[in-house]
């Protein structure tokens, strides 16, 4: 089998669920496979290159900047060049020669009206087009869900031998120090009852849900932390910036996200999509409850350690959800452990012929 170049796009960018993703596991498959057998490819900008044994660095003379230019020219040339299958981690993959390529989901194809501004409209066409390429030519398909593999089953026509579950999760975080000093820069949660919810502020978050139910219900506090995106709704932002009740922290480091997670009532996922939803889990490993959506792969993923709700109804006693009962993460944390992710790559790559 030719060798499989690593695409290292993740280590330019802020850390998201996909880029931890990839980093966590790069550093466990490098534990796995033989001398030889895999390349990690990295713009000229990539920082904090870890230090791999089993794994070659390549670093190129290209940098990463310009959406999607790194993966369509210069790891798509690398790739080409030197007869290398490609591994992706990211919804992409180089379009001529796509390898082995994660789907994490396909929102954009799903919901294409989500997508407003002409920058967004050219994200999901592009997104779009990534999908359709992945589906129907790449060698191995990953996803990180039943749901989304019946989703490319459904919309792609895709085989289904073809696509393999490969489960995320969340082996480094517990290594991450809680950073309690954040309350001292947000007072108004420092030793009251608040919920939390973290993400990127993009549609399918539905913070609707959030600013409905806080309005409802002015007495229960709400800490919303994640970057603004064009594609968000700007008068739930508006709303939620007039609510006394919900404070929105900006941007948290890991550790500031940890404290929060490790005092608050419970973390609250309300999405109306997801292709796998990693911060409900990040919070279990804290001991923290999570109050998730009812939609789409997350009663997979979270089963009976979840409380669930209706995503269009705000209208919720948050007092009495949590006052049932629910299960012990502890199966959930041990199922959904990266160094397994790696290992379940690993022996797909060792199956292909």
């Amino acid at each position: 089998m030719k060798v499989i170049a690593i695409n290292g796009e993740a280590w330019c960018h802020t850390l998201t669920g996909i880029e931890r993703l990839a980093i966590e596991v790069v550093q466990h498959l490098d534990k796995l496979v033989r001398p030889g057998m895999m390349e990690l490819v990295v713009p000229a900008n990539a920082k904090d290159v870890p230090e791999l044994t089993n794994i070659k660095i390549v670093r190129l003379k290209s940098e990463a900047h310009f959406f999607p230019r790194w993966t369509q020219l210069d790891f798509q040339l690398y790739v080409l060049a030197h007869r290398r299958m490609s591994l992706d981690f990211s919804n992409t993959c180089p379009f001529l020669a796509p390898g082995i390529e994660f789907i994490h989901d396909i929102y954009c194809a799903l919901y294409p009206e989500d997508f407003k501004s002409r920058r967004d409209k050219l994200i999901c066409l592009y997104s779009k087009m990534m999908y359709r390429a992945i589906a129907k030519r790449a060698k191995v398909i990953l996803t990180v869900s039943e749901y989304t593999k019946q989703t490319i089953i459904h919309r792609y026509h895709t085989p289904g031998d073809r696509i393999h579950v490969v489960y995320s999760g969340v082996t480094g975080y517990k290594d991450i120090q809680a950073d309690y000093s954040v309350f001292d820069r947000l007072p108004a949660l420092d030793g009251k009852p608040f919920y939390f919810t973290l993400g990127s502020l993009s549609r399918r978050k539905n913070l609707k849900w959030i600013a409905d139910h806080a309005a409802l219900y002015p007495g229960e506090t709400f800490a919303v932390s994640g970057k603004p995106l064009p594609s968000v709704v700007a008068p739930e932002l508006e709303k939620m910036k007039s609510l006394p009740n919900v404070i929105m922290t900006g941007y948290l480091s890991d550790g500031e996200v940890k404290a929060l997670l490790s005092r608050c009532r419970a973390f609250v996922l309300p999405s109306y999509f997801e292709g796998f939803g990693l911060p409900p889990l990040e919070a279990l490993s804290c001991g923290t409850q999570v109050i998730v959506s009812d939609r789409t792969s997350l009663p997979e993923i979270y089963g009976t350690a979840a409380h669930y709700i209706d995503p269009d109804k705000p209208d919720v006693d948050l007092d009495a959800l949590l006052s049932e009962k629910v299960s012990s993460p502890a199966p959930l944390l041990e199922k959904y452990d990266l160094a397994k992710t790696a290992e379940r790559i690993y022996g797909i790559i060792q199956g292909m012929k």
